[in-house]
């Protein structure tokens, strides 16, 4: 699984069907423009294949056949006892395309033609923090609390997809000496 969702465009395709989504090859090529049809076409076939996406309903369509996929949510994560299996270079690696993903995303939103960071309320900032262990499970519980029912939200009129990834890591060991 860590292979087939390493890869920036898969990645970037696992966000776009997120929701409950069904689309077809050519809605999602109309979603991530800046990623070649035959490319995402590829990449589609890979996620299908390895059961990350699968066929909700076919159709025929001027004789050819029109699927509408759905994200298959189990598959599309990495689950605890795999993320505990993995390598410091594998965590490097999913870090690396995580990060050109989200790099994707981004100048993918600003080549829009009324992208508007301020309005949009756009941000990226970082803080540093210090925390306990206990400070830490809180602040994850609570961030958890706040973000999985948001999670379920559909798509709607009058909502737009926002791309929330919180990254966090220790920055510097814990130390005796507090200054």
């Amino acid at each position: 699984m860590l292979e087939l969702l390493g890869h920036p465009v898969r990645l970037r395709i696992v966000h776009v069907m997120r929701g409950g989504r069904t689309l077809t090859t050519s809605q999602l090529c109309a979603r991530i423009r800046d990623v070649s049809k035959a490319t995402l076409y590829r990449h589609i076939d890979l996620l299908a294949t390895g059961g990350v996406l699968e066929v909700a309903d076919e159709r025929r369509v001027r004789g050819a056949v029109e699927r509408r996929y759905r994200l298959r949510q189990d598959r599309a994560t990495l689950d605890a006892e795999t993320i505990g299996s993995l390598s410091r270079d594998d965590h490097r690696r999913g870090f690396a395309i995580a990060m050109a993903a989200l790099l994707a995303e981004f100048n993918a939103y600003l080549d829009r033609e009324h992208a508007d960071p301020a309005a949009d309320l756009v941000g990226y900032r970082q803080h540093a923090v210090w925390l306990s262990q206990d400070e830490l499970h809180t602040l994850i519980i609570e961030l958890r609390a706040a973000i999985a029912p948001l999670l379920a939200n559909e798509p709607a009129p009058d909502r737009a997809r926002y791309l929330l990834s919180p990254i966090l890591f220790p920055a510097e060991e814990p130390s005796a000496d507090p200054e």
